[in-house]
């Protein structure tokens, strides 16, 4: 792994989850937006990193925000389903076949920008960093993803849990200003059938998104030499 990999490992594994952690203690007075845009900073940086001497950068940057555009308008096209929801399975999709920076990118920011529909809060630095370390997962096992559909169904009930895992901590800290595991376990078991729901919801939607939309993404990056 060359330097400007374990850069990018950094910023996406190391500095976003130190900013969403350290800014849960300072939600009041809406600084939770500040924090927010602080997570979208950093999530592109790793993206632009990898602009660096390729001719490709612009229809990288313009796919991407087809993918982007995709999972906004799917959240708020399936507004009227609670918790059934195709972001995830747009931003494994995106994961898989754009690559690590491409997933992060598109699922910080799907939490972002859906969140101007939807109301932004406390959650949503916790949603940018969930559904970006989803899409980055997805990345790091895409070519076992690729070949297994049932891994990638797997794949997107594990990532229900996961999101569920991760949105319980801010709740926990919402309840009690501190992170409270007996809270925490209570939570989670409560929200088990919301949990089952979403997790059902990636399944569906990545059984019959990722093979055509997968498709569709393959011959754009050979067309353009992405």
């Amino acid at each position: 792994m060359n330097k400007k990999n374990i850069a990018k490992y950094i910023v996406l594994l190391v500095l976003v989850p130190l900013v969403v952690l350290l800014g849960a203690v300072a939600f009041d007075d809406k600084k939770y937006i500040f924090v927010s845009a602080c997570v979208a900073v950093l999530s592109c940086v790793p993206f632009f990193m990898s602009f660096e001497g390729k001719k490709t950068s612009t229809k990288r940057l313009v796919l991407l925000a087809v993918m982007l555009s995709f999972s906004v308008a799917g959240r708020y096209i399936f507004a009227f389903l609670p918790h059934f929801k195709p972001v995830t399975a747009i931003v494994v999709i995106a994961g898989i076949y754009l690559g690590t920076e491409s997933g992060f990118l598109c699922g910080a920011l799907s939490a972002l920008v859906s969140g101007f529909i939807f109301g932004l809060g406390p959650w949503t630095p916790f949603q940018m960093f969930a559904w970006g370390l989803i899409g980055l997962l997805s990345s790091l096992l895409s070519e076992f993803l690729k070949k297994n559909k049932i891994a990638l169904c797997v794949f997107g009930a594990v990532s229900g849990v996961l999101y569920s895992l991760l949105l319980d901590i801010v709740s926990t800290m919402w309840y009690d200003g501190v992170f409270n595991p007996s809270r925490y376990l209570a939570l989670f078991v409560t929200a088990l059938p919301v949990t089952a729901v979403y997790a059902a919801s990636n399944v569906i939607f990545l059984f019959l998104l990722a093979t055509p939309m997968g498709k569709k993404l393959e011959r754009i990056k050979i067309k353009y030499g992405l």
